[in-house]
């Protein structure tokens, strides 16, 4: 007899708490191995192929390509041991949860149904369904997924069923609607269509507000819906931080708000959402143009609309909303919004902590790279493997930094003590089509030239397609940013957080240089060296760039540091 055994989103470590479907590597009703990757995800840090801890049939699978979904949320789940009989003959594409990848298909057999929403049955532990224990950080296989009670679904849920929606929209997308005093909760296309997310500012019981002005949510089988939140509790269905900290720094009270994420969850978009739609309340109300978002006691069901929603006339497609009649406030006609999420995100909030947190300094040099150019081309004889002059640089970076190991640190801020580091674990930006990522080198101190010039055309190849791991891109303590690719001379970067300083390269010129006393067209270079000052002084920093420098202009000089 199968066991359907439900697989979902792990913990991806480095405090992840959410990802992004990019891919799907399935379909239901197709056999899957055991640790054969299910789904393409994208974190803030990297493309992550998930691997199934069970080998079975694929009965359903949760979420569509570009949904983001919580840690702890159901991925697929597969029937583990014989194939059950309503899948028997059934190809690809078909079968339970088939089509918008939301849950479906549960036999109503009047016990709860599995989080998943699939196939249900008892979760025995056996060697059959044990799984691999080879899953990613913090996810534990050798026990049963832990059970919480859901909502299935209808038979009469849309194309939107898999869809993430806005608080106050319901499946088909559009602005939620009232449930009608007295009326039983509905199933099938009744349960999801009036299964309403409670809209910002909704007081008591979140969800819709019937025509009595009572507050009401209609759920599948006629208890409460996902969103709903116990008056008296008041408890907030949060897990990220990150939503914490926004909600916290424009004054929102997460308790006001019902998530629009899987069992209630309170998204970022929420919190986003919330804070527009104040916003735009405090902008358009005294022309009186913005419409009530959640009042409770409203008339007329119809009335309502989702968290975000502004004018007369608003209309939600697809799960976007779209204001006619006039614009968002400040906003020009045709202009595009890009979301900061995922890498773009991750990078952009780095990037602000960096600047918020480090008092940082830079200081910068020209240098005649004209031998160090020749060097290399000393290097690469035929039949040899090729050094690429990144790797020179880097390999000068770690003789640098054994000359100054104060560099090499990060500062502990809740224990107010500068943390000096053993190894040189050495980033480099690259740039890919999916924007800037800095891969690291491990104990790039202890590699030769040849041995850095391989690891770094590994890293970078691997980054432009995707590919790299969290590991390859995390717990890097000291960057060396080579942005003459671009044909500039200097900058004058940001630090990369938690580090403690960054070499920055500039591109290499034909210029005018004197050289031994005569004027002459040389090879010229600007490095610049931005620190934090908290961890070393001008003096330190000024010897550490002249030493690169130096090194630069007379390769020689780095063979007394081998």
């Amino acid at each position: 007899m199968a066991v359907v055994r439900e697989f979902t989103l792990p913990d991806l470590g480095e405090g992840l708490t959410e990802a992004t479907i990019v891919h799907w590597m399935v379909e239901v009703g197709e056999v899957v191995a055991i640790d054969q990757p299910v789904v393409e995800v994208e974190t803030a840090k990297a493309m992550v192929e998930v691997p199934c801890p069970y080998g079975g049939v694929v009965t359903a699978r949760f979420g569509e390509e570009g949904e983001e979904v919580p840690v702890g949320a159901p991925l697929v789940t597969v029937a583990v041991g014989a194939v059950p009989d309503d899948l028997a003959g059934l190809g690809p594409g078909t079968g339970p949860g088939a089509g918008a990848g939301a849950a479906g298909g549960a036999p109503d057999d009047g016990a709860s149904a599995p989080p998943s929403g699939g196939a249900s049955g008892p979760a025995t532990e056996g060697p059959e369904d044990a799984g691999s224990g080879n899953v990613l950080v913090g996810y534990g296989t050798s026990a049963a997924a832990a059970r919480r009670r859901r909502i299935r679904p209808g038979s009469g849920a849309g194309p939107m069923a898999g869809a993430p929606r806005r608080p106050g929209e319901t499946a088909d997308g559009s602005a939620g609607t009232g449930g009608v005093d007295g009326a039983p909760g509905g199933t099938g296309a009744a349960g999801a269509g009036a299964a309403t997310v409670g809209a910002v500012g909704a007081t008591g019981a979140a969800g819709a507000t019937g025509v009595d002005g009572s507050a009401k949510t209609a759920g599948a089988n006629g208890s409460a819906g996902p969103g709903a939140v116990d008056a008296g509790s008041r408890t907030v269905a949060v897990i990220s931080p990150l939503v914490r900290r926004m909600a916290r720094e424009n004054g929102l009270d997460l308790r006001e708000l019902t998530g629009s994420g899987r069992d209630g969850l309170i998204l970022r978009t929420d919190v986003e959402c919330a804070i527009r739609a104040r916003q735009e309340r405090e902008t358009m109300g005294s022309a009186g143009e913005v419409a009530t978002v959640g009042a409770p006691g409203v008339g007329s069901a119809d009335r309502m609309l989702g968290a975000g929603v502004t004018g007369v006339a608003g209309a939600a497609t697809g799960g976007a909303v779209k204001a006619t009649g006039f614009t968002r406030a400040g906003a020009t006609a045709g202009e595009e919004r890009i979301p900061l999420k995922g890498m773009l995100g991750a990078a952009a909030a780095k990037f602000s902590r960096s600047r918020r947190e480090i008092p940082e300094a830079t200081c910068w040099v020209e240098a005649d790279a004209t031998e160090l150019l020749a060097a290399r081309r000393a290097m690469n004889v035929p039949g040899a493997p090729k050094v690429s002059l990144l790797a020179l640089l880097a390999r000068i970076t770690t003789a640098a930094l054994a000359r100054f190991p104060e560099l090499n640190a990060t500062v502990d801020t809740e224990a107010q003590e500068i943390v000096r580091l053993p190894a040189v674990h050495l980033g480099f930006a690259a740039q890919t089509d999916r924007g800037l990522v800095v891969p690291v080198v491990r104990d790039a101190h202890a590699r030769t030239v040849e041995e850095l010039s391989a690891e770094i055309t590994r890293l970078t190849e691997t980054a432009r397609a995707g590919g790299l791991s969290l590991a390859e891109l995390t717990h890097g303590t000291f960057t060396l940013n080579n942005y003459g690719v671009f044909g500039v001379d200097g900058s004058t970067p940001i630090i990369n957080h938690p580090e403690a300083a960054m070499l920055g390269v500039g591109r290499i010129a034909a210029k005018p240089w004197v050289h031994e006393g005569e004027l002459a067209v040389r090879q010229v270079v600007q490095l610049s060296f931005t620190f934090d000052h908290r961890v070393c002084d001008g003096g330190t920093a000024g010897g550490f760039l002249r030493f690169v420098a130096d090194c630069v202009e007379q390769p020689a000089v780095l063979l007394r540091a081998l």
